[in-house]
């Protein structure tokens, strides 16, 4: 299959950020009846989808003038789009503060520090808290001399990076041929912004919101109304409220996918095709299977899915890949590890 070429020599180290590779996932596509295709996002720099999101939203910033030189750019995460942030700003010369909360993996804050990032670590709390990391950082923020709030949840520049860059990779890599596209939503900018660049070229592309249990936007898609059920483990993703970056998002069908259903796809990429990923990987194929499951039923001849391979299964070691960790959370235990 031709796709687009991906140039071998860059100027800069920000340009590394971007042109993933797209791969056919073999199980998936068996499992689905059609293509399962992968954007392979763990390519980025610093390891994940979020690396996108973080050069546009300090690129924005800077283009508005609300970042100097020797300015700081803070923000509340889940982890990875802090770690994409301190790379940027550090290629750029600013200063990072990234606010956590302290039940992430412990690989992601060992990341952050290692990359020079100010660490700030808060307890998991509900949004409507003041004391939330994303309230947290912002107070930071008003709080620093020099320093800008990323605010990746309702900072545009976020779904921006995907209707300029990941829609059209996709598009480009999969030739115009592309029938469905899904993932999960945290601040809902990949889905949203993938969604509406897609849309641009093709408004049949069926675009599937994918759920964890815990999340509240299934039920908004499917009923209208803000409700969740259940929990999930999985980092970075689940969202309570209609952000920003989700308003007006092209959300044509979802689905609620189980961490054991987004576990069982970790388990079979890596055992079967050697890809090592994170749970929110999972939960994206498990939802992309869903989705082209229901188009071939529809009788979509030979449907062509496309979803994201979030980040790397090296960030989680000490708990998605870890006996104890899973045992402790009443998941399943990969095969491997119980031996």
């Amino acid at each position: 299959m031709t796709t687009n070429a991906v140039p071998l020599t860059q100027r800069s180290t920000l340009d590394l950020i971007g042109n993933t590779p797209l791969v056919l996932l073999k199980g998936p596509s068996e499992a689905a009846g059609c293509e399962i295709w992968g954007k392979c996002e763990f390519a980025n720099p610093g390891a994940s989808v979020k690396d996108r999101a973080a050069l546009w939203i300090v690129r924005d910033a800077e283009a508005r003038g609300e970042l100097q030189p020797g300015g700081t750019v803070v923000e509340g995460t889940a982890g990875n789009t802090g770690i994409g942030i301190a790379l940027v700003a550090n290629a750029l010369g600013y200063k990072t503060v990234i606010v956590m909360p302290d039940n992430q993996s412990k690989e992601k804050m060992d990341t952050l520090r290692a990359l020079g990032a100010e660490l700030v670590l808060v307890p998991p709390t509900k949004f409507s808290d003041p004391n939330h990391f994303v309230h947290t950082s912002r107070r930071l923020a008003e709080e620093t001399q020099g320093a800008v709030w990323a605010n990746q949840f309702d900072n545009i520049a976020n779904r921006k990076a995907h209707i300029g860059s990941t829609a059209p990779e996709i598009w480009g890599q999969m030739e115009g041929r592309i029938d469905g596209f899904t993932c999960a939503a945290g601040t809902g900018g990949t889905i949203a912004g993938t969604g509406m660049g897609l849309k641009a070229f093709d408004e049949n592309v069926v675009i599937a919101l994918t759920d964890p249990h815990g999340a509240a936007l299934y039920s908004y898609y499917a009923e209208g109304e803000l409700k969740s059920e259940g929990s999930s483990v999985a980092e970075g993703i689940g969202q309570g409220r209609i952000t920003a970056n989700l308003e007006g998002a092209p959300i044509d069908t979802q689905f609620r996918i189980s961490d054991e259903e987004g576990l069982e796809w970790v388990a079979r990429l890596l055992s079967e095709e050697g890809l090592c990923l994170g749970l929110s990987s999972g939960i994206n194929v498990a939802g992309a299977v869903a989705l082209g499951r229901k188009l071939v039923s529809e009788g979509r001849p030979a449907p062509r899915i496309a979803t994201i391979l979030c980040d790397t299964g090296f960030r989680y070691l000490s708990s998605l890949y870890n006996a104890e960790w899973l045992a402790s959370k009443n998941l399943p235990v990969f095969p491997w590890l119980a031996r």
